[in-house]
């Protein structure tokens, strides 16, 4: 009986230690070539809510960095993209879930709702962009900088 409930408190207390929010440094991976395409912080505002600033473009061979936010909806026509928020209000529901987010695509202009989970390990984001429903949009993997 004392093994069967030193094992729940250990568990309990690693659940604990790993159970960790979006906050920090994010790369960015191209979700159709698996390169890293930048970086993101994510902070908790103070709403409860976490936003993303974009900190870094990667360069990449055979592509040009965009320097402003040309195409893209007011408030963010014609800013920088290094320091624009492009996640906002996203929400957590329990730890590792995410969501009633927006994430603004840069380069398009386009703005989609946003939901994510973490990986219980805490170094991998799985997010979704989408519009309308989830099932119409793109997926990508980003990975925590440590």
């Amino acid at each position: 009986m004392k093994f069967f409930l030193g094992a729940i408190g250990i568990s309990l207390l690693s659940s604990i230690t790993f159970a960790d929010d979006i906050t920090g440094t994010w790369r960015y991976m191209d979700d159709k070539t698996g390169e890293a395409k930048g970086l993101v912080k994510i902070e908790k505002q103070n709403n409860g809510t976490f936003a993303g600033t974009a900190l870094k473009a990667t360069p990449r061979p055979g592509y040009t960095a965009k320097e402003f936010c040309t195409n893209c909806p007011a408030p963010y026509t014609n800013k920088p993209i290094i320091g624009l928020q492009v996640i906002s209000g996203l929400k957590t529901t329990d730890q590792v879930n995410y969501t009633d987010g927006k994430i603004l695509d840069p380069v398009s202009g386009k703005l989609y709702s946003l939901k994510g989970r973490m990986s219980p390990n805490g170094k991998k984001l799985f997010l979704r962009g989408y519009l309308g429903i989830s099932a119409v949009g793109r997926s990508q993997t980003w990975l925590r900088v440590e």
